[in-house]
C-alpha cells in the first residue's frame, strides 16, 4: 500500500460525527464596504434587531498575550442547551402468554410476570446555542434539538432557565432557530463570514462534556468544506462548511465560532474524529448561510432557497485539461433540466459555471451553497465559460424542492449484445427494450449502457460505473455501443471526454467524465 492509499484508509475507517453526538444524560468578491451595517429583518413586524458588521478583521493587528477582553465581550451570548425526548416503550410481556400450546392447557390463568404498562423513557442531551437578538433568538445546530419535545436554556452565570420555543429546524443546513421569552439579552455582533481567510484566528466557545462553558483558540484551517457523510438521519446536505482546529468537542455543537474581534462566523456542527472527541478538525456553518436560515426562519416559518434547474459538478484536472480551461475552480454543468430556469436563460450542459453574482464558486457543493441562500424570484448573474470564452447569462431563479436522496438500485449486467473493449477494463452493450423500461428511456434516448467497469481501469479511477449510459464520447454522439467501441479506438489525447447519463433514484441527469488516455490500466 502506498502512502496515499494508507492515507486514504486511514480517513475511511475515521468516525466523522456531530460534536454532539454521544453526550446524554440517560443511561462576494466586490467592493468591501468600510462601515458598521446595522442589519433588520425587514419581513415582518417586530423582527428582531441583529447586528451585524460586514467589516473584515483588521489583519496587520498585533495581538497581546490575552484573549480576555474578547471573551468576556462574547461569554455571556453562548448558552447551555438542555433537550428532553420522551420515548414510549411497549409492555415486556411473558414470552408464554401468547403461546398456542400453554394456552390450552392453562387457558386466560397463564400467569404474566411481565411488567404490562407502557412505560416512557426520558432521554435527555446537551448543546450549545448563540444569542443573536437582545429579545431572545437563539441560534443553534438543528441536531441540537432535532425530535426534541422539550428544549431548556440556560443564559448568564446565573443560568437563569428558559423554556424555549423551537421556531423552525432546517435539516439541509443542521440549523434551529429558539426563542425564550426574556429581553435586553448580550445579543452577538455577526460577521461576514466571506471575509473569513484560511488562517485567521477563531475562538470556539460552547459547553464540551456537560463542563461548563468553555473557550478553545485555533485558526481557520481551510473554507469551503463538503462532501461529508455524517451519522445519524439529520446530515446537511448544502455543505459550505468553515473547518478550524480549535477544539470542538460533544457538547460544543450550537455554540459560537467567533473572530478575533468577538464576532459570530460560524455555528459549529460537527468534528471527524475516530474516537469521538475532539482530533484537531471540526467543521462550523458559515454565518451568513446560518443567517439567511435564520431570517426565512422567523418571516415566513420556513426556508426557501433559490433554483438553477442543474446538475452541477467538481471540475477536476482531466476536465480542466478537456474544457481548456485555466484552472479546477468553478462547477461544470453535467446536465440542465428542461424548462428549468437556467434552461430558459440559456444554460447549456458543457458550461462551466466561475461565478455567481461576482461571488467566486469553487466546486458544485459550494455552488448548490451560494444559491441556496438566494432569494427565489430574484436574478443571479452567472458568470460561465463555454467553449473557452467567458460570457455572463442572467437567470430568474426558481424555488428549490427538498428531494431526497435515493439509490437506484439498478442491475443491467449480463446483456448478449455486450461488447468489450469500448475503453480499457469497460464493457457496453446496446439498448434493449428491457433497459429502457427500467430506466424509464424513451425510445428516442440513445446511447451504450456500461455494464461492467474494472475497478483497476483508468475508466474506475474517473468515475463510470455500472448502468451508466454513455451519450458523447469526445464531444461525438454515440447511438449504440458500436459508436462507442469506434470513438474509443480513435480517440487522441490525453483525455478521453465522456458525457454519460446516471440515474439518481427517481430522477436522472448528465454528467462529465474524463478518462485518462496516457496510462495503461493497473
Amino acid at each position: 500500500m502506498n502512502v496515499c492509499s494508507a492515507f486514504v484508509s486511514i480517513f475511511q475507517n475515521m468516525k466523522l460525527t456531530r460534536s454532539f453526538v454521544g453526550l446524554s444524560l440517560s443511561a462576494f468578491t466586490g467592493v468591501v464596504v468600510l462601515t458598521t451595517l446595522h442589519f433588520t429583518c425587514w419581513a415582518r413586524e417586530n423582527a428582531p434587531q441583529i447586528h451585524v458588521e460586514s467589516t473584515p478583521i483588521n489583519r496587520d493587528a498585533r495581538f497581546g498575550t490575552s484573549f480576555a477582553p474578547i471573551v468576556k465581550k462574547v461569554a455571556p451570548s453562548v448558552v447551555n442547551i438542555f433537550s428532553t425526548r420522551f420515548v414510549k416503550e411497549q409492555p415486556r410481556r411473558n414470552p408464554f402468554f401468547n403461546d398456542p400450546l400453554f394456552r390450552q392447557f392453562f387457558g386466560d390463568q397463564l400467569p404474566d410476570d411481565g411488567d404490562n404498562r407502557e412505560h416512557t423513557r426520558k432521554e435527555e442531551s446537551l448543546g450549545s446555542g448563540v444569542v443573536v437578538s437582545p429579545d431572545g433568538y437563539i441560534l443553534t445546530a438543528n441536531h441540537v434539538v432535532a425530535g426534541a419535545d422539550e428544549v431548556k436554556v440556560a443564559v448568564g452565570d446565573d443560568k437563569k432557565e428558559y423554556t424555549a420555543k423551537i421556531i423552525g429546524k432546517d435539516e439541509a443546513t443542521d440549523v434551529a432557530v429558539l426563542k425564550i421569552a426574556a429581553n435586553n439579552l448580550p445579543a452577538i455582533t455577526l460577521a461576514d463570514s466571506d471575509q473569513l481567510e484560511v488562517g485567521d484566528i477563531v475562538l470556539a466557545i460552547g459547553n464540551p462534556f456537560g463542563v461548563g462553558q468553555t473557550v478553545t483558540m485555533g485558526i481557520v484551517s481551510a473554507l469551503g468544506r463538503s462532501g461529508f457523510d455524517f451519522d445519524g438521519d439529520n446530515r446537511p446536505h448544502i455543505q459550505d462548511f468553515i473547518q478550524t482546529d480549535a477544539a470542538i468537542n460533544p457538547g460544543n455543537s450550537g455554540g459560537a465560532l467567533v473572530d478575533a474581534e468577538g464576532r459570530l462566523v460560524g455555528i459549529n456542527t460537527a468534528i471527524i474524529s475516530p474516537s469521538g472527541g475532539n482530533n484537531g478538525i471540526g467543521f462550523a456553518v458559515p454565518i451568513n448561510l446560518a443567517r439567511t436560515v435564520l431570517e426565512r426562519l422567523i418571516s415566513g416559518g420556513e426556508v426557501t432557497r433559490g433554483y438553477l434547474g442543474i446538475v452541477p459538478q467538481d471540475v477536476d484536472a482531466g476536465l480542466a485539461q478537456s474544457f481548456n480551461l485555466p484552472d479546477q475552480n468553478g462547477a461544470l454543468v453535467g446536465d440542465v433540466e428542461p424548462g428549468s430556469p437556467a434552461d430558459k436563460a440559456g444554460v447549456k450542459d458543457g458550461d462551466v459555471i466561475v461565478s455567481v453574482n461576482d461571488k467566486p464558486i469553487t466546486g458544485a457543493d459550494n455552488l448548490r451553497a451560494v444559491v441556496s441562500q438566494l432569494d427565489p424570484g430574484s436574478q443571479a448573474a452567472l458568470r460561465i465559460i463555454r467553449d473557452g470564452s467567458s460570457k455572463t447569462i442572467i437567470v430568474a431563479l426558481g424555488t428549490l424542492a427538498d428531494t431526497g436522496d435515493k439509490s437506484d438500485g439498478q442491475n443491467n449486467s449480463g446483456n448478449d449484445t455486450a461488447k468489450t473493449d469500448a475503453l480499457d477494463g469497460v464493457t457496453v452493450a446496446d439498448l434493449d427494450s428491457q433497459v429502457r423500461q427500467q430506466l424509464h428511456l424513451p425510445a428516442s434516448f440513445n446511447g451504450a449502457i456500461v455494464t461492467d467497469v474494472d475497478r483497476d481501469s483508468n475508466s474506475a479511477d474517473a468515475g463510470l460505473r455500472p448502468n451508466d449510459i454513455i451519450v458523447e464520447i469526445n464531444r461525438q454522439p454515440v447511438d449504440n455501443s458500436d459508436d462507442a467501441v469506434r470513438l474509443c479506438k480513435t480517440a487522441k489525447g490525453d483525455q478521453i471526454l465522456l458525457k454519460v447519463w446516471r440515474r439518481f433514484g427517481d430522477l436522472g441527469g448528465t454528467r462529465y467524465l474524463s478518462v485518462d488516455n496516457t496510462k495503461r490500466p493497473k
